[in-house]
């Protein structure tokens, strides 16, 4: 079982999804949204196995109760990139609005401030399939967190926070000790192969980010009529973005 979630290429509120081939379908247009995976140093505790921040979503929330994330939201369309490392260099506007809203995210939703200046490292960007009818186009960055920082959740978006080593946090959700959706849960295996904070920071800078958005292709032999194909998979289209 795949973290508690019944069809782990759809996000749980896939039950309004729309059929993608009918002929009149019209994907809903995406929103610009911003996530952080927050690693935690090592500090004077050098065998530290890697962590990373999570939080609780409020079970009364409308999108993904009771789901745990990492720290992201919406991109607003006032964004302040004051205090983003790239600011002064050849990053588009655009990139420097999401970094921002990242940073103003992990601190309403977790209440750790990074310190001007903190590198923000592009790791992946998802796009919800197209027949999920609350779509959005989430960038995910990798940060270093700054010393002697407890999260505190908002107690309004957020109810709980967590430093979780990956591969514990997907044994508890694959336990149902906690709920994963399909986004969170490839993130954490992506840092399955790093032991430390610093190597995973070491290959996100490395990394050309391509985005991922599932292919939808007809099938007949499936009950909704149709099936989502993921990068690997035979006929994956990346999208054009």
């Amino acid at each position: 079982m795949l973290a508690r979630v019944a069809d782990p290429k759809l996000p749980p509120d896939a039950v309004g999804a729309r059929d993608p081939l009918d002929p009149g379908f019209v994907p809903a247009p995406t929103r610009p949204a911003a996530t952080v995976l927050l690693l935690r140093r090592g500090g004077r505790h050098a065998d530290r196995e890697l962590e990373v921040l999570m939080v609780k979503r409020n079970p009364g929330a409308r999108f993904m109760p009771g789901v745990w994330v990492f720290p992201g939201g919406g991109v607003e369309a006032d964004e302040l990139i004051a205090g983003v490392a790239g600011a002064e260099t050849d990053v588009g506007a655009d990139e420097l609005d999401h970094r921002a809203a990242a940073i103003r995210e992990l601190s309403e939703e977790a209440g750790i401030a990074l310190a001007s200046g903190s590198e923000l490292v592009p790791w992946a960007r998802w796009i919800t399939p197209e027949p999920v009818p609350i779509r959005f186009d989430t960038r995910f960055y990798m940060a270093l967190a700054p010393a002697h920082s407890p999260p505190r959740p908002d107690g309004a978006e957020t109810v709980d926070a967590a430093w979780m080593n990956p591969a514990k946090a997907l044994e508890r959700g694959e336990g149902g000790e906690i709920e994963l959706v399909f986004p969170t849960i490839k993130q954490l295996e992506s840092l399955l192969p790093y032991a430390t904070a610093g190597e995973a920071m070491d290959a996100a800078r490395a990394l050309v980010v391509e985005p991922i958005m599932p292919t939808v292709v007809a099938d007949a032999g499936s009950e909704r009529g149709w099936r989502m194909l993921m990068p690997g998979d035979e006929g994956y289209r990346p999208p054009v973005v």
